[in-house]
């Protein structure tokens, strides 16, 4: 994968740039002017990332993902990820047939859902998931692939399904390996 440059990177824009922060030449940026991006963090190959995103350290976004921030914005926690093709929206149509649907009709014939999605520290969202507009994806929790979140999350909990429901508690022993990455850092000067 090619990434690139820290000289390409401060030239797009964005409204905060962390240290060692990794986006693919062949990734989507749109309105860099209104994402913040943390240390360590990682966007690869054929991503689409646009509208108000803020990315906290050490997040991933694996291949063909897509974050629709729109003005409502997705927020992630550190250490946090998405799996391949996993996406996010911060606004949506509405479904129902009540009004009518897509970019190329105005806004008056059309009722939109526009909410902030929040993704926790920790949380991993697996292979092509989607996470709906208005969700918070709590500290600690795993969406196994595929699955559809449209209702927010407990902590610390590990969810599957279309539409995705809860299936048991997962570990925190993470949190000890977190502890000790930023001490060794620290301790490097990082």
């Amino acid at each position: 994968m090619a990434y690139l440059s820290d000289d390409a990177l401060r030239a797009m824009g964005f409204a905060a740039l962390g240290r060692n922060v990794k986006i693919s030449d062949k990734a989507a940026i749109y309105g860099a002017d209104k994402m913040r991006i943390g240390d360590n963090s990682r966007i690869d190959d054929f991503c689409v990332v646009s509208g108000k995103v803020e990315i906290g350290r050490n997040v991933h976004l694996a291949p063909f993902c897509l974050v629709a921030g729109g003005e409502p914005g997705v927020s992630f926690g550190d250490f946090s990820g998405l799996a391949y093709g996993a996406k996010i929206f911060a606004q949506s149509d509405d479904y129902s047939g009540r009004t009518m649907t897509n970019p190329t009709v105005p806004k008056e014939w059309k009722a939109e859902k526009f909410a902030k999605v929040e993704v926790g520290r920790h949380v991993i969202v697996g292979t092509d998931s989607v996470i709906c507009p208005g969700v918070i994806v709590a500290e600690g929790t795993a969406v196994g692939a595929m699955s559809l979140v449209l209702l927010s999350t407990d902590a610390w909990s590990i969810y599957v399904g279309n539409p995705a429901r809860k299936l048991r508690e997962r570990k925190r022993d993470l949190l000890e390996l977190e502890r000790e990455y930023l001490a060794k850092e620290a301790q490097l000067g990082r």
